[in-house]
């Protein structure tokens, strides 16, 4: 383990309609905020980042020409009244199955209501990052974040256990890449993990197959993937 997940960070050219979105959708609450972040706490625990990004490009799922690159999955009790309430919010309807229902958010994020009947809560299950290799992505994130891999399957996996903030990976065909900062390849969402020591989670960090950006602050250093996806890790303000 180099550290803890810390939240998942999405860009969007508008925080306060995208905070405002979710908050109504599923009950989170708005933890901090200022012109450019906003912090979201989940009731099951999760941390959710928006940053303000003036030129955020939205993904066109489910291509590869402007690819999501991550999604949320999220539980709910009843997919049309689900469904109903975020449309009504500002949603958009892309996709439906039998068990599950794509809808992008008023930035353009897809995320999924997943049925879960036998509770009466919206909850957070996970996030799914998109990758070339399921298998490559979720053993370099099991070591960075001490999750054991839980799931395996062909083009499919996921780290953690259910209920306690898993991360998942879904194999896509023709993956692009992000190429951060360049606003044309979109990052559209990133894993922020928490170290003590930057100096030590970085060497640990490249050691697993990471990538320094040279892009850092007081507080925080960004690095690519094995699959090109920028994450940060940040250390303690105090």
């Amino acid at each position: 383990m180099v550290g803890k997940l810390e939240m998942v960070v999405f860009d969007a050219a508008d925080i306060a309609a995208l905070s405002a979105f979710y908050r109504g959708l599923a009950g989170w609450a708005e933890s901090s905020a200022d012109g450019a972040w906003i912090t979201l706490d989940t009731p099951d625990g999760w941390q959710i980042g928006l940053q303000a990004v003036a030129d955020h490009r939205p993904p066109r799922w489910p291509g590869q020409e402007r690819p999501q690159q991550a999604h949320l999955d999220l539980r709910v009790p009843d997919l049309d009244a689900a469904l109903t309430r975020a449309v009504d919010l500002g949603g958009t309807l892309l996709n439906k199955s039998d068990t599950w229902y794509t809808v992008a958010d008023p930035a353009g994020h897809p995320f999924d209501l997943c049925l879960k009947a036998d509770d009466p809560n919206t909850t957070l299950m996970g996030v799914m990052l998109d990758c070339p290799d399921a298998k490559t992505l979720s053993a370099f994130y099991s070591e960075l974040l001490g999750k054991p891999v839980t799931y395996e399957s062909d083009g499919i996996a996921m780290i953690g256990e259910d209920g306690a903030q898993p991360v998942m990976f879904q194999q896509v065909t023709g993956y692009t890449a992000p190429r951060w900062p360049d606003p044309a390849y979109p990052q559209q969402a990133h894993l922020d993990v928490l170290v003590e020591d930057l100096d030590a989670g970085e060497g640990a960090a490249l050691a697993l197959g990471a990538t320094a950006t040279g892009a850092r602050g007081q507080t925080y250093r960004v690095y690519t993937d094995p699959a090109g996806k920028p994450f940060c890790l940040t250390s303690p303000t105090d």
